[in-house]
């Protein structure tokens, strides 16, 4: 008797969807991976995708390549990793405002981040600067915020778009220190930057690396800078965490995996990536573009998104943005 239910609970369990996920967990992996990415080449989740692409073929013997699928505020790219097999060979690596931004913004994405997608790893963070034209008649973020106050509205500040994070960190900012500053919405950093440098608006919020150049030959001059913490690329320039407690608007871009990719799957690339981000080489290429290594695991990950689901909220909110 105990024999024959031995068998037919072997029996059932062979047929289970779920019965050869172990083996492929073992096995992965067995063929190239894909990173796909929500954005034309060049910007920031492009950069981190080359870099730990060309790391992580060093470390796990398959090729890892970077699949570029821009449109749509991520419909395109979300498309083809909820219609990949979850087996870990198709990721998804962007920044974290196609999870948390845009499900606010954006009423019909044909995607829902927690019933489609699995964090892996946080690989990595960016910090923005405000940077002022030199003109501008503040040479402190102390000295700007009392310049607005006492002149209401009538100073505008550049970003890379609607709904963008250098556009809610703004906002953000204005509703805690209760600044009025308009808003002159631009498509991207390549458009936002040259307009503080030819003072077509006063002020932006950008990474360092598009503004790092003319900082250097005095075309532009950083305020402040979006996170917690001083940043190591300015470490003398003021945080906006020092002024307002708990303020963190640097984006993050890490990786995910198709729902229902096995756990076994999902932490060894977290634990691969994790190792890489930890390389001299890795670090000192991030270091050049502006971007800061983090590297931690799914439930690490997990955490960063719901604070920055709950902060982007309040952001959008502050913005008078809705659901279009």
């Amino acid at each position: 008797m105990q024999r024959r239910q031995l068998l037919a609970t072997a029996g059932a369990l062979s047929l289970s969807p779920f019965a050869g996920r172990p083996a492929l967990a073992q096995s992965f992996p067995s063929q190239p991976v894909r990173f796909v990415v929500p954005y034309s080449p060049g910007g920031l989740p492009d950069t981190v995708a080359r870099v730990v692409a060309r790391k992580l073929t060093e470390r796990i013997g398959q090729s890892v390549v970077v699949e570029n699928r821009p449109g749509a505020n991520g419909v395109v790219a979300a498309q083809v990793i909820t219609g990949a097999n979850p087996d870990g060979h198709t990721l998804l690596l962007t920044d974290d405002s196609m999870m948390t931004i845009n499900p606010l913004i954006y009423k019909d994405i044909a995607y829902v981040p927690k019933r489609d997608f699995l964090p892996v790893s946080l690989i990595a963070t960016a910090p923005l600067f405000l940077a002022a034209h030199p003109s501008f008649p503040a040479n402190t973020f102390q000295e700007m915020v009392a310049l607005v106050k006492s002149r209401p509205g009538e100073f505008t500040y550049g970003s890379s778009g609607v709904g963008s994070t250098h556009h809610l960190c703004m906002e953000a900012l204005k509703a805690a220190l209760g600044l009025e500053i308009r808003h002159v919405p631009f498509k991207g950093t390549g458009q936002s930057v040259p307009a503080v440098v030819g003072n077509q608006v006063p002020m932006v919020f950008s990474a360092f690396p598009s503004l790092a150049g003319f900082v250097k030959d005095n075309r532009v001059k950083l305020l402040v800078v979006n996170t917690a913490k001083r940043s190591q690329f300015a470490p003398n320039l003021t945080a906006l965490g020092e002024i307002i407690p708990g303020f963190d608007f640097a984006p993050n871009i890490g990786i995910f995996a198709p729902a229902r990719t096995p756990s076994a799957v999902v932490t060894r690339l977290s634990d691969e990536v994790a190792r890489l981000v930890k390389d001299a080489d890795v670090i000192q290429t991030f270091t050049a573009a502006g971007i800061e290594a983090i590297g931690g695991s799914p439930a690490d990950y997990t955490r960063v998104l719901e604070r920055e689901a709950e902060r982007d909220a309040r952001a959008v909110k502050a913005a008078g943005l809705k659901a279009e």
